[in-house]
């Protein structure tokens, strides 16, 4: 097996480039992405989804191929450093294969795995004998071995576990957290013969400062990536749960929370809304493989279910507001404070502010959406709203705050505001008087 790594990064999103950079620091790496924008932002030493800064990103990038033939000359030291293209060719000379691709749900919120089958047959069409294809994305039990090794078989023609060999190491990026960067975040890892899992810990080992755990099989490294965040998703569904408790009991949720947080085993968890590509995604991967070996998982899907109707009854709770202070709902003008799935990050993918924004239009509410970190162009191609990053001058009827950017911490609300409008406060993190707040 060749030993000196030559490493294929597929997918350049807000998983793939922070890894793909980190890689570059020590060995010659080629990022691979199928949407050309990208390719071209990155080269130009550009990341907008803001997870790699600019200055550390043209630290690492090159503009050759370090795979290509004059590097191949074992009497040349290898070239380290980070080459980014749109080109299947160019990706042809790696012997280690790692997929980062996005695993999201569809509208009947079951597993596609569409993006990681199209990536297996990428890989499947360079993949040559030694080589190693690792996983990232996350997906349930058994999908990296029963799903995606067969594509690469299939198209490559090789035979796994004799020509080829697989790994699974489960992301853990952070979208939008400046601390807990890739290389601070222990990774868990495995390999499809203990071998293979040897050699793909070792290569993470070398640079994952916090350290690595080689799980003892692909499926064991598979479960552990999805339970990490079902259980997040149960915890924060009943805190959610609480909160609708203790608004009925007027009852300051957070103030409850802060004192039960007294207690050292406590966990902290605060009520929510829940998106992104992970919380709001992973326990329906779960739950799929549960009911496909015939159990039906009842904690999971309650959690999911709880999490999922937050959205609708933010709105409601908005509209019962301003009846109480005889604003007429329909035609009403409504001011939404972020878009984006959290806080200081452009991330918009399956944010539930929509699901807010939707049941109010509903109401036959019009909602205007200010959001600094947010793409305009993006937030209008994947949910066909239209937002600025830009505070409009004008007042309303009801200020929403749904997610807690740094720049709303503190935005003079008076200015947007008549004497009768409504402040709800989705976070919990305005100061002074609000109508209401989870």
């Amino acid at each position: 097996m060749n030993t000196q790594h030559k490493i294929a990064i597929i997918g350049l999103g807000y998983v793939g480039l922070p890894l793909a950079r980190l890689f570059a620091t020590k060995y010659p790496v080629v990022g691979f992405d199928i949407n050309q924008k990208r390719i071209e932002e990155l080269n130009s030493g550009k990341d907008l989804t803001l997870e790699v800064d600019d200055n550390i990103l043209q630290e690492v990038l090159i503009q050759e191929n370090p795979f290509s033939q004059q590097f191949n000359n074992s009497t040349i030291q290898q070239k380290n450093g980070l080459f980014c293209s749109s080109n299947l060719e160019d990706i042809s000379g790696a012997n280690i294969y790692i997929i980062t691709v996005p695993t999201p749900v569809d509208k009947n919120n079951r597993p596609d795995l569409t993006p990681l089958i199209k990536a297996s047959e990428t890989v499947g069409k360079v993949i040559k004998k030694g080589d190693i294809v690792i996983y990232e994305s996350t997906v349930y039990p058994g999908a990296t071995e029963e799903d995606c090794i067969p594509v690469v078989e299939k198209q490559s023609g090789l035979k796994f576990n004799q020509d080829f060999y697989g790994g699974y190491s489960p992301e853990r990026i952070n979208p939008g957290d400046k601390q807990h960067t890739v290389e601070k975040i222990l990774k868990v890892t495995s390999g499809s013969t203990p071998e293979i899992g040897k050699i793909v810990d070792d290569l993470y080992k070398s640079v994952i400062v916090a350290g690595t755990h080689l799980a003892p099989t692909i499926k064991v490294a598979e479960a552990a990536k999805v339970i990490e965040n079902s259980q997040r998703d149960i915890n924060i569904a009943f805190v959610n749960e609480l909160a609708k408790i203790f608004n009925l009991l007027d009852i300051d949720t957070h103030a409850v929370l802060e004192a039960a947080g007294t207690k050292w085993n406590f966990l902290p968890f605060k009520p929510g809304l829940v998106g992104g590509h992970c919380i709001g995604v992973d326990p329906y991967y779960l739950a799929q493989r549960a009911q496909e070996f015939g159990y039906h998982p009842e904690i999971i899907l309650a959690g999911r279910r709880l999490n999922d109707s937050m959205g609708e009854y933010v709105a409601s709770q908005v509209v019962k507001t301003m009846i109480k202070k005889n604003i007429n709902v329909n035609g009403a003008e409504i001011l939404m404070l972020g878009i984006t799935f959290k806080e200081n990050c452009p991330d918009v993918r399956n944010t539930k502010i929509v699901d807010v924004i939707s049941a109010l239009t509903d109401y036959g509410i019009k909602v205007s959406i200010y959001d600094p970190w947010a793409n305009p162009k993006e937030v209008e191609h994947e949910y066909n709203l239209i937002t600025t990053d830009q505070l409009p001058a004008k007042k309303f009827d009801a200020i929403v705050l749904g997610v807690a950017h740094k720049e709303f911490l503190n935005l003079d609300l008076e200015v947007l505001k008549h004497e009768n409008t409504v402040l709800y406060d989705v976070k919990g993190i305005l100061n002074g008087k609000v109508d209401g707040k989870l």
